[in-house]
């Protein structure tokens, strides 16, 4: 049983090498195995673009090259050490749990991008024992497979662009910022057998001692730090350990001290290890169960319920921006099923400027077509040469901003919030800080969209879940706190957070700041009736928000909807030098007195009052407040000449305002037919888009199949070139041999034609 076991554990390979090619990529290939020791540990699986209705001589070919055996691959065929496995023609591969399965290729489905498939199932199945090799190759298939693996925490090796025949992969895998070699083929083998003997690579000899050099962990935080202003003191110190493990692996360093000597002398690391720890690994439509949910049942609700014309929305960890924009596709698709539109603005934030960048530019590679749906594609995106840009409307739905959702202050009056696969990175302190910071920008009612990994934690009382596998939660809409909780807000990452001052107060002044506010509460109920005049504060949109004194004779409230546009509230003799004193006030930013404002009761009675509007004090964080004063004149005072602007309505105001309504109407008729002109010449425009959407769709599918057989051709190509230079090798060596054996000899075929014949045959035939 012992040398069952022994014999057993060296088949289970160390690494698993996912080689994908195309265009070009037989010779690279041919040249990476021929410098490859056999004995490495090792398993390749070779992924390339192939003919359906061409048999591939790869195995013939590759066999001469190494020592190591080849298969073509079989469904369910297990992966061991030091084999090489090679894609069947017109299958797609994928392994799970070591075990190799095939699947038909859909080859009307649109692009065929069989390298990403295998990638990412490669990165789900081996995890940091996954390595990607992109070689030789037009387009930009293996770009998400590459994404997937450093998210696993594997390796990536790309063939430098000047070897390269077609620089297509390669360029387009290069430019994620993610790789960390780009070699000529010939090169690879041995930077890889360095990388995977590695101690941290290989798993010999892991343990705790990066967790117990904290001096050294904190020289090397406090050089990201310095570099980006991003602290990663308190995100998780797995995830953190594992990445900085793995750039050991790749410069080769043994020691946590030695990896931040190096990052001293060379602050190209230090780049490199930023990148690799804050690695946003996001696609369109990604989970698509979740954006269903969303499209069908959630995104129509809260456009639904949406009263005031626009609806705010926030995606925090947006990476590169494909989250926001599947957002802002699913919501111009809700806003046409229903028939309402609303202004929708999604902000999209990331502590990443360079992710922020590309999200900002909205150009993505051709592979994103494996994961937006053809006719969204057709929609929304242009197509730009080998990429797809985003449809302008979309983009100008989003706004893109660098932002620390930990240490920077939240956004306001939001109706959903996504984030996802973020918090699982921070400590269980800054989740709940994170967390705080979500419910008090939430709207009541308003959505939470966590990653499949994540929790509300302790505040789950504030959010009511609306489905547990996708994580989708709903603002209770309970009083949200104030300030944080006492842990969270007394945080502090390496310098005192800048958060607003309400967040970090200690308890005994916010509890006398409470004390005096109801102090000052309760004197103004004491002295309004006796000492104020009817007195209100409204904001620049003229929303009622307090009042004081009897507003009987002054206000009217109509029944149904509760309203709190005071213009709609006050009678209507005020209405009209409530609005233009509001609007004078707003303008010049001095107060304006009116006098001898005569108002008419319904029972015939007159009185006349006198109105002070003036402009409240603010800080620069507060909004605009202006304060209503109005105070009845009594007979006596009449008389008193006034220092305010009398305000007299007679019979040439209300003439003027007769003849401004007439105008209103004659512009509206004028504004109807010009809105149903546009409406048809709309109609017209849309039809002929649809047309033009439908022959781009058709021209670019057969683009895509011209490019694929392209694509295939050439491969099938360079495997007859090789063969026919092993034939002509072998043609002249038979040559040379039958010329230098002195033996007279004569080849025949079945009908006894000559074939071949030595030169020795001529002293007896005549030939």
């Amino acid at each position: 049983m012992p040398s069952t076991s022994t014999a057993a554990s060296p088949q289970s390979p160390s690494h698993y090498v996912g080689i994908g090619a195309s265009a070009g990529g037989l010779e690279a290939i041919d040249t990476f195995f021929k410098n490859m020791p056999p004995d490495s540990g090792c398993a390749f699986i070779v992924v390339q673009h192939l003919s359906p209705d061409h048999k591939s001589l790869m195995l013939e070919l590759l066999s001469k090259r190494t020592e190591m055996p080849l298969s073509r691959a079989t469904e369910g065929m297990l992966v061991e050490s030091n084999h090489i496995y090679l894609i069947p023609p017109n299958h797609d591969l994928r392994i799970f749990h070591g075990k190799l399965l095939l699947n038909e290729q859909d080859r009307h489905g649109g692009i065929n991008l069989p390298i990403d498939i295998f990638l990412t199932s490669l990165a789900e199945d081996q995890g940091d024992k996954a390595v990607a090799i992109i070689l030789s190759g037009t387009g930009s298939d293996g770009t998400r497979g590459v994404r997937a693996i450093k998210e696993k925490v594997g390796m990536v090796m790309v063939q430098n662009e000047d070897s390269a025949a077609f620089d297509g992969m390669p360029r387009s895998a290069i430019a994620t910022g993610l790789v960390d070699y780009i070699l000529a083929p010939e090169d690879m083998p041995q930077q890889l057998v360095s990388y995977i003997k590695h101690p941290y690579a290989n798993k010999a000899d892991r343990s705790d001692a990066l967790l117990n050099d904290e001096d050294s962990t904190n020289g090397i935080f406090a050089l990201l730090r310095e570099k980006s202003g991003l602290d990663f003191t308190y995100y998780k110190p797995s995830t953190m350990v594992r990445r900085i493990e793995r750039r050991m692996s790749v410069n080769q360093i043994l020691s946590l001290r030695d990896y931040l000597r190096y990052l001293e002398r060379y602050p190209g690391e230090v780049e490199t290890l930023y990148r690799d720890l804050l690695i946003g690994v996001t696609n369109f439509f990604r989970d698509p169960q979740v954006f269903k949910q969303l499209q069908e049942k959630w995104l129509p609700e809260l456009i639904e319920r949406t009263e005031t014309g626009s609806l705010r929305m926030w995606v925090a960890g947006c990476s590169t921006g494909e989250e926001a924009y599947t957002l802002a596709i699913l919501c111009h698709e809700v806003m046409l099923n229903l028939g309402k539109l609303l202004e929708i603005k999604i902000f999209a934030t990331d502590v990443d400027r360079e992710a922020i960048a590309i999200a900002g530019a909205g150009i993505y590679p051709e592979s994103i077509s494996a994961d937006v749906p053809a006719n969204y594609l057709a929609k929304y995106f242009h197509r730009r040469e080998k990429d797809f840009l985003i449809a302008r409307h979309i983009r100008e739905m989003v706004v893109f901003a660098q932002h620390n959702v930990i240490k920077d202050p939240p956004f306001t009056n939001i109706g959903l919030i996504s984030c996802r696969n973020l918090l699982i990175y921070l400590q269980p302190v800054l989740q709940q800080r994170v967390m705080e910071l979500f419910n008090f920008s939430l709207n009541a009612g308003g959505i939470l969209l966590l990653g499949t990994s994540e929790t509300t934690g302790e505040m789950g009382d504030y959010f009511e879940p609306l489905h547990h596998k996708w994580k989708l939660h709903r603002s209770r809409g309970r009083k949200r706190r104030d300030v944080l909780s006492e842990q969270a807000a007394n945080f502090d990452i390496g310098t005192r957070l800048s958060r607003p001052a309400s967040m970090i107060m200690g308890q005994a002044y916010r509890q006398n700041l409470h004390e005096e506010e109801r102090l000052l509460d309760r004197l103004l109920q004491g002295v309004s009736e006796r000492y104020l005049p009817f007195t209100l504060v409204i904001n620049e949109r003229m929303d009622l928000l307090h009042m004081t004194g009897d507003a009987s004779g002054y206000l009217r409230f109509p029944s149904g909807k509760m309203i709190t546009d005071l213009s709609r509230l006050v009678r209507k003799d005020l209405a009209i030098p409530l609005a233009t004193g509001v609007q004078k006030v707003l303008k010049k930013q001095e107060e304006v007195h009116y006098t001898n404002i005569h108002l008419h009761d319904a029972e015939g009675a007159n009185r006349t009052v006198n109105m002070h509007i003036i402009p409240l004090p603010k800080t620069k964080a507060q909004d605009v407040l202006l304060g209503v004063f109005i105070e009845e004149v009594v007979v006596s005072d009449q008389s008193r000449p006034g220092s305010g602007l009398t305000y007299d309505v007679g019979k040439e105001a209300e003439q003027r305002i007769n003849d401004l309504e007439q105008e209103l109407q004659f512009t509206r008729e004028n504004l109807q037919a010009t809105v149903e002109e546009l409406e048809t010449s709309n109609e017209e425009l849309q039809a002929t888009n649809e047309e033009l959407l439908a022959s781009n769709e058709e021209l670019q599918s057969t683009n895509e199949e011209l490019q694929s057989v392209n694509e295939e051709l050439y491969t099938v190509n360079a495997e007859h070139q090789s063969k026919i230079a092993e034939l002509t090798e072998v043609n002249n060596d038979l040559d040379n041999l039958l010329g230098n054996i002195r033996v007279a000899t004569l080849f025949l075929d079945q009908n006894l034609e000559i074939r071949r014949f030595t030169p020795e045959i001529a002293h007896f035939m005549r030939i």
